[in-house]
Order: structure tokens, then C-alpha cells, then sequence
């Protein structure tokens, strides 16, 4: 449930992540940075199936020890109370939810949720990832697919509106560089290459997002 895995869509390339890693020394205090990255998201405020807080413990092979549906907007007081009952170095969170975004929905462009994901996992948490558990990521945000964020010369009006898509992904990237005190952090794709290279080369220049 907390792996990187694909998700089945017609125009599928591949899974948008952000991944975060804290100083060693600040480990210990997950929680509280998952609770800030969710406090930075905009979580959508518009109609939208329920949004998910899921807690896992020991690893992704394990059943969920919580899964509860939350209707309606994202109510971060709601989460943090629940996070209270769930303490522990193999213990992991997700919610998932909604933020706006633009996308083809096969006959014209509209904004509307889309879904995010976000992850703490703990120290001793196997999150099912490439990495060991001493290496693996403290916190991730999961943006689902990157076709999102990449313009297609095929759709009439894509370069604008994905290019509103992107700003609002660099903008959420650079709120948490700014709040988080961040030892590392990756945007990639699931199949491990650089997203800032791969929008360079859809949109045939040089410039990357940073």
C-alpha cells in the first residue's frame, strides 16, 4: 500500500514522487514534519470522494491497522488526533486526498481533484522501496501520474495549462524546502529518472525546474 507501484490509466508513463529525507538527528520526529507537509498542501475544497488516513505498522506487506475514510475537505486537526494512538519507529502513515489541478478529461480541460498521497514512514517501517530501511526516505508525496505535469503537443491548450500544473508542483517543492529542515530531497519519477530532465526534454529546451 506504501510502495511506489503504477497506476493503471490509459496515458500512464509513469509515478511523480517527492521524496524527503531529515537529518539524522531529527528522525525522531517524523510526525511532526508529515503533520507540516500536509499543513503546506492545498488540499482541494471543492466536491470529492472521501480522502484515506491509512496507518500500517512493521511493513507494506502487513494489513493496514487503521484505514478510515474522511469526507469532505482535508481536517488536519482531525488527523493529527488520530496519529496520537499510532507511535512507533515501524509505524507508517499515508493520507490520501485531493489537490487542483488541470486535466484532459478527453474532450476539453478542466480543474478539479486530483489525487496526492502523503507518507511518513518510520525508522524501522520496510516501505517496499529499492532502498534499505536505513537508507529509505523519512517522508514522500506522492503526485500519481507524471503525465500531469508534462506538456503534450497533441492536446490544444496543454502547454498553458500543464505549465499552471508545474508551477503549482514547484511551488509546493519549494514551500517545503523553505519549511522543512530537509537533509535531501528527490523529484523523480518512479522509473528513478530526474523530472526536471525529463519536462526539459518534452518541452525541447534547457531550462529545468529547480
Amino acid at each position: 500500500m506504501f510502495a511506489r507501484s503504477r497506476v493503471d490509466n490509459r496515458s500512464v508513463t509513469d509515478q511523480l514522487y517527492l521524496s524527503i529525507w531529515l537529518p539524522g538527528t531529527l528522525s525522531n520526529w517524523r510526525t511532526r514534519y508529515f503533520e507540516k507537509v500536509l499543513s503546506l498542501i492545498p488540499f482541494s475544497q471543492r466536491e470529492q470522494p472521501p480522502s484515506t488516513l491509512i496507518i500500517q505498522g512493521v511493513g507494506v506487506i502487513e494489513p493496514p491497522l487503521l484505514e478510515k475514510p474522511m469526507n469532505g475537505p482535508v481536517r488536519l486537526s482531525e488527523v493529527s488526533e488520530i496519529l496520537l494512538d499510532f507511535q512507533g519507529a515501524d509505524i507508517a502513515y499515508r493520507l490520501e486526498s485531493w489537490w487542483d489541478l488541470w486535466r484532459f478529461t478527453g474532450a476539453d480541460w478542466e480543474i478539479g481533484p486530483v489525487r496526492v498521497a502523503v507518507c511518513c514512514f518510520g525508522s524501522e517501517f520496510d516501505n517496499g522501496g529499492s532502498l534499505s530501511i536505513n537508507h529509505q526516505e523519512d517522508l514522500r508525496v506522492d503526485f500519481g501520474v507524471d503525465t500531469l505535469f508534462l506538456p503534450d503537443p497533441s492536446l490544444t491548450g496543454s502547454g498553458r495549462l500543464v505549465e499552471s500544473n508545474v508551477k503549482s508542483l514547484l511551488k509546493l517543492v519549494h514551500d517545503i524546502e523553505d519549511e522543512l529542515p530537509l537533509e535531501r530531497r528527490a523529484l523523480e519519477t518512479e522509473s528513478g529518472e530526474n523530472f526536471a530532465d525529463k519536462l526539459a526534454r518534452r518541452m525541447g529546451g534547457d531550462d529545468r525546474p529547480q
